[in-house]
């Protein structure tokens, strides 16, 4: 990096500041978005909230001088180390003092052999990762958990779709009316304990038992794939291929965007990648519009959600008439066990249920619960397996 650039400084020893060149007779907010906008275009994952950032960053730095400016982006709007080449050419091309990336200089290695167990549950094998590739260390999984998942880089949401694969997919127990014999308690079982008398020959005999068995709780699942849920919907299928897996006969799971379509028998491959692609064909309408009311009124014409746990994975982006979802939904939390919506933005501390489609439904729902990282499922399916109580939602999102 020659010592001009790094300084700042021109030839003449006046500082030229980064915000000069492009903009002249503009803000320097203004500026700086356009910067953030020149990386989305070339492929960096400068976002909404790495754009926040990057400005609260400068607000603490002296904007005028192009060390501050280069860093601060570098280190907000970067997602990994994909991103810093194209970040590099960005800034040299946007701000007329070029910073071409500066000089790494590489780090000793050191090879520390740690066994990590399964982290969630299973005592299965672990898909196997790209070849070469080091497991993830303890603190890089707890790191992970909390990452939302748009803003990760590919090889992090490799990972945490790893990690999905081996999430435990426990369900709530409910009683069936079928009886299994007991040694322990329980009811008289008249049958079998008359049968026992008749083989004796009318000689008195113990009593047999019978208690009620238990069955897992079903769960119903819709997944909303339409484009504004497009950065959630990979991941949100993989935690439903996760579910029926663990439960194939409790489990349903549909897409909803412009139509609803049960995916469920392409969810069943043991293998998730090969189960993705088959939902990637089973599926019509990805990256659509979204009809909520439409696709519950649809789905309230089936038998699956009487007495079912009903999971829907959506933002809430209604492009049918709000009123419509509102009764829908009203009818399903008559008929359903509980109903649960994940919402991706939830997890976002300013997020606020304003949307018309998320307000008619809130009333009627019993979670309303985040949906962005990977400590969001871990949650999720503790709520599916009754480790975590019940938390009603107010009228009008109060819990919200």
């Amino acid at each position: 990096m020659a010592d001009d650039a790094v300084t700042g400084r021109g030839g003449d020893g006046r500082r030229p500041g980064v915000l000069t060149s492009p903009g002249d007779g503009q803000e320097p907010v203004a500026v700086l978005t356009g910067f953030a906008r020149t990386l989305r275009a070339a492929g960096v994952a400068a976002d909404h909230h790495r754009t926040q950032s990057f400005l609260a960053a400068l607000g603490h730095l002296d904007a005028a001088d192009g060390r501050n400016v280069y860093w601060a982006g570098r280190l907000t709007l970067c997602a990994g180390p994909d991103d810093l080449p194209r970040y590099d050419r960005c800034f040299a091309a946007y701000f007329s003092a070029a910073f071409p990336a500066p000089r790494r200089v590489r780090a000793t290695a050191v090879s520390v052999t740690r066994p990590v167990a399964a982290p969630y549950g299973g005592g299965e094998p672990e898909p196997a990762g790209e070849p070469g590739a080091p497991p993830a260390t303890a603190s890089e999984i707890e790191v992970l958990r909390h990452r939302d998942v748009a803003r990760m880089s590919e090889a992090e949401r490799r990972e945490v779709h790893r990690l999905l694969a081996l999430l435990r997919g426990a369900r709530q127990p409910r009683r069936s009316r079928r009886h299994r014999p007991s040694p322990h308690g329980g009811a008289t079982d008249a049958r079998r304990t008359v049968r026992e008398i008749l083989r004796h020959g009318g000689e008195p005999a113990r009593l047999r038992r019978r208690v009620r068995r238990d069955r897992p709780r079903r769960v119903v699942m819709l997944v909303d794939v339409s484009g504004s849920m497009a950065p959630y919907a990979d991941t949100l299928l993989r935690f439903a291929h996760a579910l029926v897996r663990a439960e194939p006969g409790a489990t349903e799971v549909f897409s909803v965007g412009t139509r609803l379509t049960r995916i469920t028998a392409a969810l069943r491959h043991r293998d998730p990648g090969l189960a993705m692609d088959e939902c990637s064909g089973a599926i019509p309408d990805w990256s659509g519009g979204t009809r909520l009311g439409e696709e519950v009124r649809a789905l309230l014409r089936l038998p699956d959600p009487r007495g079912a746990i009903v999971v829907i994975a959506s933002d809430g982006w209604e492009r049918g008439p709000a009123g419509l979802l509102g009764a829908q939904m009203a009818r399903l939390s008559r008929i359903a066990r509980r109903v649960v919506w994940v919402n991706p933005h939830k997890g976002d501390p300013a997020y606020r249920p304003l949307t018309a489609g998320i307000r008619a439904a809130l009333p009627y729902v019993t979670d309303f619960v985040a949906g962005h990282s990977l400590a969001a499922y871990e949650e999720l399916a503790a709520l599916l397996a009754g480790d975590r109580p019940v938390r009603a939602v107010g009228r009008g999102g109060a819990d919200a």
